[in-house]
């Protein structure tokens, strides 16, 4: 199969690739702040939870609303809007967003609506320590790695051939980092619900022998 762009060498640091990375952090600030001020009470380590699942609800919000809204409507490729400057520089690496490939926007609007109230739902559970926590945290994880896999491996089977891994900014950032981030923390906090429903269990169990 054809690929749907043509694969180039990337100018490193244009203007919109530093806008989008200083984009990126400023969410990450901005999830870190609330989430000291929301989570002044709960543990450092619930604090960094608090920190990530702020940081993808405001990503899935600010910045993947508006990509499946541009594919609703036309695509990313011919969208004029600001907004719209960020995804064309990731459709450099995968030029199935600049395109609005319907598998990718199905599984965005999922991403946006679903696992963005996901994350704000186990906000409150883990501020208010609700009985709910793991399993919203649990069901969120899951959607993730789930999206994730959805995303690539359609591509993987008919030999990438909408990826650009011929650089390494496209390869190592764009492709590997910002979406192996989306595998690494979920995969942290589901083995983390493992370990909070295993003592739960075991301390169930300790009161059973006592009684």
């Amino acid at each position: 199969m054809d690929p749907v762009f043509e694969k180039e060498i990337p100018h490193f640091f244009t203007p919109i690739t530093g806008y989008s990375l200083l984009a990126c952090a400023l969410q990450f600030v901005v999830g870190y702040i609330i989430a000291q001020i929301l989570g002044k009470k709960c543990s450092g380590t619930d604090r960094w939870v608090l920190v990530w699942l702020l940081y993808d609800a405001i990503v899935h919000i600010t910045l993947e609303g508006p990509f499946v809204y541009m594919s609703l409507v036309g695509t990313v490729a011919t969208s004029d809007s600001i907004a719209a400057e960020p995804w064309k520089e990731y459709g450099k690496a995968d030029g199935r967003w600049l395109h609005s490939d319907p598998t990718i926007v199905a599984l965005e609007l999922l991403t946006v609506f679903l696992d963005s109230l996901l994350a704000l739902v186990l906000v409150y559970a883990i501020i208010k320590d609700k009985h709910y926590r793991h399993f919203i945290q649990i069901t969120l994880c899951v959607c993730e790695l789930y999206g994730g896999w959805m995303t690539f491996c359609p591509d993987w089977l008919v030999g990438s051939p909408n990826l650009n891994t011929d650089n390494w900014l496209y390869l190592w950032v764009y492709l590997v980092f910002f979406n192996g981030v989306w595998v690494v923390v979920p995969g942290i906090l589901l083995w983390q619900s493992w370990l909070s429903l295993k003592l739960l269990h075991n301390t169930r169990q300790g009161k059973k022998k006592i009684q």
